[in-house]
């Protein structure tokens, strides 16, 4: 009765791992460095901030921007204004 239990709880926790790392690689988006603000600005409307903290100093803004340290960072050229958030509109 023990090694089936044994059995059975190692199997379960083998499973449990296998599925856990699954979802963590799907729920990370894929950076991508973009050419310009153009580019970036048809998959992100609002652009992309480094953290959800930053404030836009750049005047008033149309949409929200998606907030990404590893996107933002690939496309750090692209925040002209050094606000931390890149092709904010």
């Amino acid at each position: 009765m023990k090694k089936v239990f044994t059995v059975l709880l190692a199997f379960t926790i083998a499973i449990g791992f296998s599925f856990s790392s699954v979802n963590v690689e799907a729920a990370s988006p894929k950076v991508v460095t973009y050419k310009n603000c153009t580019e970036l600005n048809k998959v992100y409307k609002g652009g992309v901030a480094r953290s959800a903290s930053i404030k836009n100093v750049g005047g008033k803004t149309k949409y929200k921007p998606f907030v990404s340290e590893a996107i933002y960072d690939a496309n750090k050229k692209s925040d002209r204004d050094k606000d931390l958030i890149a092709c904010e509109k």
